[in-house]
């Protein structure tokens, strides 16, 4: 299976071992949880619509899940109406259930791994709560060891690169010498093979970063609004349609972002390449985006 198509949504999964977590015994009728799981898809799956129904009848596929109907086991299908009327009901796989009871660090391991091969760290802790893990109770020191490393040079290589500015709006504070809320994002998302490399990142500033993982915001390619762009080349900020917002600071730091050119990186440095502003509008990126907005 590529790793980069986000075509089979783990939220789930997380949600299950969440309730496990809580309950060991704990089963999920589906017609119970349906709402709380397209929620959880609605926010963090993939940017296709996906119905809760299609991961609660597949997960059985991979061997971590078992459906009961009314009339005995196996699930009825993937159709939300055969999941509602036959009183579907979910949980862990017998033996995957076992190992947890039996070693409750797994619950830990097996919540990190997903979340590490499917997400971006700016969602692990927001999924968390979504989800109700609490994965500080259970991780250990060398489980957090044994994960993969990032590139600890990403994050200086692109505030380099972007003169310790936002890409999207200019964002530039510092206390001293230090920078302060400016974060490197990953175009292709390091969970799906994005290289730590200066052309799969962009300066961006917390919440921008945030959105942006989120698929609220994304890059694009086309003339710029201004000729007053710094160094942006064609590379324009997409914002999704989807996006609601009536306060000022929502127009302001958002919708407004519509069409502008990206600012940096400066000359001499690689900017976003191709490859991986594209995968973040095919995978990420919610909808269609608005229009530029007026100057």
């Amino acid at each position: 299976m590529c790793r980069a198509q986000r075509k089979d949504p783990r939220e789930p999964l997380l949600y299950a071992l969440g309730r496990f977590q809580e309950d060991t015994e704990s089963d999920l009728r589906y017609s119970a949880v349906e709402q709380d799981l397209q929620r959880l898809l609605t926010e963090y799956g993939p940017p296709n619509k996906t119905t809760p129904a299609y991961p609660f009848h597949h997960l059985v596929s991979d061997g971590v899940w078992e459906v009961r109907t009314d009339r005995g086991s196996g699930s009825p299908g993937s159709g939300v109406r055969d999941l509602r009327d036959t009183g579907a009901t979910g949980r862990l796989a017998p033996d995957l259930r076992a190992a947890l009871r039996r070693e409750p660090e797994l619950l830990g391991r097996l919540a990190r791994l997903l979340l590490d091969l499917h997400f971006p760290p700016s969602l692990h802790a927001d999924l968390c709560e979504a989800v109700g893990l609490d994965l500080e109770s259970a991780e250990t020191e060398h489980l957090l060891a044994a994960r993969r490393k990032r590139d600890r040079r990403m994050l200086e290589l692109v505030l380099t690169a972007y003169e310790c500015r936002c890409a999207f709006c200019g964002y530039d504070r510092r206390i001293g010498t230090v920078p302060v809320g400016l974060e490197a994002a990953h175009g292709r998302w390091w969970a799906f093979g994005g290289p730590d490399e200066i052309e799969n990142g962009l300066c961006l500033c917390s919440l921008h970063h945030k959105l942006f993982d989120k698929g609220v915001l994304g890059v694009g390619w086309g003339s710029p609004r201004s000729s007053e762009a710094e160094s942006g080349g064609g590379h324009r900020i997409l914002v999704s349609e989807r996006f609601v917002g009536h306060s000022p600071a929502a127009r302001e730091h958002v919708i407004a972002l519509a069409g502008r050119p990206l600012i940096g990186p400066q000359p001499g440095a690689s900017p976003v390449a191709a490859a991986h502003r594209d995968w973040h509008t095919r995978q990420v990126f919610h909808g269609s985006s608005r229009p530029a907005t007026a100057a």
